[in-house]
């Protein structure tokens, strides 16, 4: 019986129980060589001894290896599968998260936006997996993380202990076929059912008829397809992560708590008053008046312009009426006296002359007439 505080392979040390698997349970421990935390998990083996007991345990290893050979960023990556007395131990890197069901548990249904991007990263997960030559075999909402960061993981990659849930089986390997690819898109469509509707598309046993969804909105035809009983059908996992991504395509969609605060749009710019007359600094204003009446170039008419529309469209636009000062009156000019008339110099002067004479003259005359 583990407990906190045993030391696995010699090098890793239990500290405490995190959760609880399909295939075991899982500790968070401690790397005492590489000085690192990882999760540790123990398979679920056949009680007992004997030959059946050793091919589980020779299953449980292959199964470790296999999962190890896969490097998704949405698939948990194995580090070593070890063997421990009767018990196989699998190390996994440890990622703050908790399982989709719990998260379905605590804050309900993802909208059909959420499960198409999270079907994505499941989708893409799966075709590595597909492409290393086996399948996940054991997909549910209990096998997928959701990190604390926002990403996804898929875990219990190719891990068979524990058995799957019969909600999210296959018809086909519920019948005893083994299972295939396309029963991993079944599965992941169950799976993404789950996330928008709150049950099963077949009920908790798999076996009860199909309940038409009434939440998945624009994710209602993908899953039908995926839902389908032949698995000849159904699309292979490219298509369906293609049929996801058109989804999508458009929307801004993340995987975010209901519980999550809204992000406020940033605030607009400052719009600069508009001051219409007003000519830019250190510029003078422009002209204006009738004769300054601007003609605005105009492109050449589009089809079906008439020639009315066309002449009155070629009209100047008028501007606006400018205030205009009414005009200062100049004063008018006095009349001039005869001092400042504006004669030629000389004929002031023989004018001045003749006047001097003429009284020298009258005063002789004077002089004779009334002295003598």
């Amino acid at each position: 019986m583990s407990s906190e505080g045993t030391i696995v392979g010699g090098r890793f040390r239990l500290d405490q129980p995190i959760g609880r698997g399909r295939a075991g349970i899982v500790w968070l421990a401690f790397d005492t060589r590489l000085f690192r935390t990882v999760a540790m998990k123990r398979m679920y083996l056949p009680v007992g001894a004997g030959e059946r007991a050793e091919q589980a345990r020779a299953a449980a290893m292959q199964e470790g290896k296999d999962a190890a050979r896969i490097e998704h960023p949405s698939a948990i990556k194995v580090f070593d599968v070890l063997p421990e007395g009767q018990d196989v131990w699998l190390v996994m890197e440890y990622i703050p998260s908790r399982s989709m069901a719990t998260f379905l548990a605590e804050h309900g249904r993802l909208s059909p936006d959420q499960a198409a991007l999270l079907g994505i990263q499941l989708g893409n997960a799966l075709t590595a997996i597909h492409t290393a030559g086996f399948v996940h075999r054991t997909l549910e909402p209990g096998t997928v993380l959701l990190a604390d960061d926002g990403g996804v993981k898929l875990t219990d990659i190719g891990i068979s202990g524990g058995g799957p849930s019969p909600a999210y089986v296959a018809p086909e390997v519920a019948r005893g076929l083994p299972p295939t690819p396309a029963a991993d898109v079944f599965s992941l469509g169950a799976t993404l059912y789950t996330s928008v509707e709150g049950v099963p598309p077949f009920g908790e046993d798999g076996q009860s008829s199909e309940r038409p969804p009434h939440n998945a909105g624009v994710l209602t035809e993908a899953l039908r397809k995926m839902l389908r009983t032949d698995p000849t059908t159904r699309p292979t996992m490219a298509d369906t992560v293609r049929s996801l991504s058109a989804i999508t395509e458009g929307r801004e969609t993340a995987f975010i708590p209901p519980t999550a605060p809204g992000i406020p749009p940033p605030p607009a710019p400052p719009t600069p008053p508009f001051n219409p007359g007003l000519a830019p600094a250190g510029q003078p204003m422009p002209p204006s008046g009738p004769q300054f009446q601007q003609q605005i170039p105009l492109a050449p008419p589009a089809p079906g312009y008439s020639s009315a529309e066309e002449t009155q469209r070629m009209q100047p636009v008028p501007q606006a009426t400018q205030y205009a000062p009414p005009p200062v009156p100049h004063p008018q000019p006095r009349p001039q006296q005869a001092d400042e008339w504006n004669l030629p110099v000389s004929k002031k002067t023989l004018i001045t002359v003749a006047a001097i004479l003429v009284a020298v003259l009258v005063g002789i005359l004077f002089s004779e007439l009334f002295l003598v």
